[in-house]
């Protein structure tokens, strides 16, 4: 099949390999425009557009499937579109180019987690398991019926990055599968059931700290929002940043937002017991490790995350 491939960020990487290692014609990519990076905002392709460069691949470059957009997706004469977090809305006059539809690889089990952050709402919320589903896309927000799914269990430790690049490649595999089904008329699409539950994309808010929640809570936004868009709270008046923390149930005496040091370790003190910050990022410096900090500040005392 000829086949467009829709996808923006890196961790659409996977599936765009994973198709032309399956033999795949992959004629095409649609992506989001250039955009600014890094601090002095140097105008960027996404990293699909600048894979589908090195591949010699056309690319179509629209921050959204607009008039001009569809002509062009017309042009390539796709048999079906794959698309992977491509970050816009396919309009119905869209969804009907191609003969088979676009295929959406989507980070959850649905009709769990729909939405644009799915990784990331799973983690926060503390599902001890997720997955990816393949689905056909429609109007609606992620409610096509789906073609199939894998699971992946959610280890203690994961981050949603960490998490979200387990999936990207299983994920992978599975579109794969998908659409040789529907290449050879042996795929079936289910009508997604079950409970609903939305996942709409994070802001810096999202990552904001409360310390007067349980450190299980604490611990789970902390890895929820790593890496995109990073835990934080204020300290002294300045946006102060959490990159890794564990429990300490051990230690119950610290009031929710205590700084304090025991032994080599720097703790903070939650709604229910201390966690212990293992990475941190002072405002205007690099994510360094807890303890570098404390070197560096000398003490603690008196010092208390909030505000």
């Amino acid at each position: 099949m000829r086949v467009l491939f829709a996808g923006t960020p890196a961790v659409a990487l996977p599936a765009l390999e994973e198709l032309r290692a399956a033999g795949f014609s992959v004629v095409g990519v649609l992506t989001r425009p250039d955009a600014p990076v890094g601090r002095k905002r140097i105008s960027t392709p996404s990293p699909v557009a600048a894979r589908a460069a090195e591949l010699g691949l056309p690319v179509i470059k629209a921050a959204r499937v607009d008039e001009a957009a569809q002509a062009a997706i017309a042009a390539l004469r796709p048999d079906v579109a794959a698309i992977v977090a491509y970050g816009a809305i396919v309009p119905p006059s869209a969804l009907v180019l191609p003969e088979h539809g676009w295929i959406n690889l989507h980070f959850s089990l649905l009709p769990a987690w729909r939405g644009a952050a799915p990784v990331q709402h799973a983690v926060i919320n503390g599902d001890d398991l997720t997955g990816a589903s393949t689905f056909q896309l429609e109007a609606g927000l992620d409610t096509g019926p789906v073609f199939g799914t894998v699971t992946e269990p959610i280890r203690a430790e994961d981050t949603g990055s960490a998490l979200l690049d387990r999936l990207s490649r299983s994920g992978a595999v599975l579109l794969a599968q998908t659409l040789a089904a529907i290449a050879d008329g042996s795929a079936v699409a289910i009508a997604q059931s079950g409970t609903v539950s939305l996942a709409p994309k994070l802001t810096i808010e999202d990552g904001k700290i409360d310390f007067t929640a349980p450190a299980l809570a604490i611990s789970r936004r902390i890895r929820g929002v790593t890496a995109e868009p990073g835990a934080w709270t204020w300290l002294d008046g300045q946006r102060f940043k959490v990159g890794q923390a564990v429990l300490r149930p051990d230690q119950r005496d610290l009031p929710p937002g205590r700084l304090a040091v025991l032994g080599k370790s720097l703790l903070v003190g939650t709604g229910s017991h201390a966690i212990e910050l293992l990475a941190v990022q002072p405002a205007g410096k690099k994510m360094m490790k807890a303890a570098d900090w404390l070197r560096g500040i000398g003490t603690v005392e008196g010092m208390v995350f909030g505000g």
